[in-house]
């Protein structure tokens, strides 16, 4: 019944929704309301080679993959053979592959496992992860999901499988949802327009630096990042940069000579608050670059500028960053939605999905992607980027956060955060160590008296990570997972041996920090006095039995594999069997930092080496990468590759690619 009913639902969109020439990319306060898992290990690998299935005896197991999640049964393959005239599946074969082409050879790879075993090996795998209290930042923090989207939104069909939203009629539940996600960003960062995710913070630093380039009509080749950026973004950045001929200059922003190169600056890039934790004032920087012609990018944290002024008030022209602190778990680093906006004058050059309303033949709202002509699969060469996914699940679960808590929560949230911050503070010179931040939100950098080699032995041992930066200096982020005790077991790993443990609470006695009466220590110029989150969405589902009917409301309105398979192309999740989810969110994977030191994550460590040994096996490769964070960037890290090698042979002069017609 309930797909006779998304079905018919589907007609009728498809018949209704028409097209406008400037959609809504965000929602406004007076607009309507709408009440892979990397996990597999060696499951159910298959070749086009037929290969005997061992035999079977009264003792063999039932819970296989291939009975439970290979559609037909022997019957019906034997039927559907009969029907076009062939006996086997190797006849099948024969006449579909030519020989030329078709690989005979036995794949070396471990034999298949049950279900049952699959996970007892996983769980086995995973126990060599070891989770420590985290406290590096980096742009990744431990998170507090809300139980009701973790059950019904991260472990649900309804919602992981159908992923992209190519077709407005089977999937208004999600492009709504994404459109939330559009407007959380918008509301919190003051720009004009966001896109409904993309691949990492790193990558959209790096998309931002071609807008930059191509706003200054490909003319100015210098693009400049301060140095306080976080480190794997600058990484990514100037390993873009390469491939466009684009001059990168890493400083330091408060002493930069940028006079010297006003006449080839494309752009800027800061981090706000930095990778040490500071805020500073970036208006008087904001418009120099402007006198000059350049463009000012922001990547900053979504939780602070519900504190901070935030980077469309001062002059930023793209604000970017990591969603992930917005209820999705650390994972190693990832996947998470990284967010993008910026002033509605480059939104034509934007990268990535965006979601507009349109109106039904009956005037009522409807949503579907918007701006297409900027995507690959419209313009092909001519396309602002490659990039044309989004991370929608993990976006979507940053968009129901943001519903669940609305503004009065996340404030509340990130006053909590930054009261700990404040009292640790505190602490930690009463410790005898030296904070070297003057305005901070949730990050503090420390000169530790003693040497930072051996505190941060001791926090190991406590099992705790922070972050060291030289022989001397430590960070330490704080994030709303974060209790009392957790936080007196951080200040011992900063007391020195012998010495009085500082009493955390008496210390937030004494600067008057109470639950209703927060903190203030932030400098006036950077505290935020624009409201967000206004629209009614997110100030209606605050009580659990509200939200899972809200949730429920948008997956009922699309197709997923729990209707149907997806009609889609490669950018969907068609087929994660349930046992193959389910570690996903063990905390043994969930919770582990991607910065976390090696001896931390030998667990991972053995999954991504088998993982790279079979994909080599199968692709007849000597090794794989699994760097590359979608198609998309895997097409791009295969292209630098090939370009790599010519100009190893001294072939700079190949630089043509042909592409054909048929690719995505």
């Amino acid at each position: 019944m309930i797909a006779n009913i998304a079905q018919r639902n589907a007609r009728r969109m498809a018949a209704s929704i028409q097209r406008i020439a400037t959609p809504v990319v965000a929602r406004s306060t007076a607009a309507p309301v709408k009440a892979t898992s990397p996990l597999s290990i060696r499951s159910a690998l298959r070749s086009f080679h037929t290969e005997k299935p061992p035999a079977r005896t009264v003792f063999s197991p039932l819970d296989t993959f291939v009975r439970r999640h290979n559609g037909p049964s022997q019957g019906e393959v034997k039927e559907m053979l009969s029907a076009i005239g062939l006996k086997d599946m190797d006849g099948l074969t024969g006449k579909t592959i030519p020989d030329r082409i078709r690989s005979t050879k036995a794949l070396a790879l471990d034999h298949g496992f049950t279900e049952k075993e699959v996970l007892e090996r996983l769980k086995h795998i995973a126990s060599k992860n070891k989770v420590f209290k985290n406290y590096i930042g980096m742009g990744y923090t431990d998170v507090v999901v809300p139980n009701v989207i973790l059950r019904n939104v991260m472990e649900n069909p309804g919602w992981y499988t159908q992923y992209t939203p190519y077709q407005p009629e089977i999937a208004q539940g999600r492009l709504e949802s994404l459109l939330n996600y559009q407007t959380m960003v918008t509301d919190l960062t003051g720009m004009s327009i966001a896109n409904a995710s993309l691949l990492d913070e790193g990558t959209a630093a790096a998309e931002a630096m071609i807008i930059c380039w191509g706003a200054s009509k490909n003319k100015k080749n210098t693009f400049f990042v301060d140095e306080n950026c976080h480190p794997q973004t600058i990484a990514v950045v100037q390993t873009r940069a390469e491939a466009f001929n684009i001059k990168v200059v890493v400083g330091n922003h408060r002493d930069f000579d940028f006079e010297a190169i006003k006449g080839e600056l494309s752009g800027v890039l800061i981090q706000y608050p930095d990778t040490r934790g500071n805020v500073a004032d970036y208006k008087g920087l904001a418009d120099k670059i402007h006198g000059y012609g350049g463009q000012v990018v922001a990547a900053t944290d979504l939780m602070a500028l519900t504190m901070l002024t935030p980077p469309g008030e001062w002059g930023a022209d793209i604000a970017l960053g990591n969603s992930q602190r917005f209820g999705v778990p650390l994972g190693y680093g990832g996947p998470h939605a990284a967010f993008f906006a910026c002033k509605d004058e480059h939104k034509r050059r934007m990268p990535g999905r965006l979601v507009g309303v349109s109106k039904d033949a009956q005037g009522n709202p409807a949503y579907r992607l918007a701006l297409q002509t900027r995507e690959q699969h419209i313009r092909r060469e001519k396309a602002t980027s490659n990039i044309c996914t989004a991370q929608a699940l993990l976006a979507n679960m940053a968009a129901l956060y943001a519903v669940y808590h609305g503004p009065a929560g996340i404030k509340q949230i990130a006053q909590r955060i930054h009261n700990m911050a404040v009292v640790f503070a505190e602490g930690v010179k009463e410790a005898g160590h030296k904070v070297e931040n003057d305005s901070f939100f949730d990050t503090l950098t420390i000169k530790v008296q003693g040497g930072a080699d051996a505190l941060v032995k001791k926090a190991l041992a406590a099992g705790i990570n922070i972050r060291q930066f030289d022989a001397e200096t430590v960070g330490v982020t704080f994030d709303e997972s974060v209790n009392k005790l957790e936080l007196e077991n951080l200040i011992k790993v900063f007391t020195r041996d012998g010495a009085s443990t500082p009493d955390l609470l008496s210390i937030a006695n004494k600067l008057n920090i109470t639950e209703s009466s927060p903190a203030k220590v932030l400098d006036e110029r950077f505290v935020r006095t624009s409201e967000y989150l206004t629209h009614k969405i997110f100030n209606s589902y605050h009580s659990e039995t509200e939200m899972l009917r809200y949730i429920y409301r948008l997956q009922n309105k699309d197709l997923s594999l729990t209707h149907s398979m997806i009609p889609l192309g490669s950018c969907t999740m068609k087929l994660n069997a349930t046992t193959e989810m389910i570690p996903v969110t063990w905390p043994e994977l969930g919770n582990i930092h991607p910065f976390a030191p090696d001896n931390q994550t030998e667990g991972y460590q053995i999954m991504l080496k088998e993982l790279r040994r079979d994909l080599a096996e199968i692709t007849g490769f000597d090794d794989v990468s699994l760097q590359p964070n979608s198609g998309a960037q895997g097409e791009y890290a295969g292209l630098r590759t090939i370009r790599a090698y010519h100009e190893g042979r001294g072939d700079h002069k190949r630089n043509v690619c042909l592409i054909p017609v048929s690719a995505h």
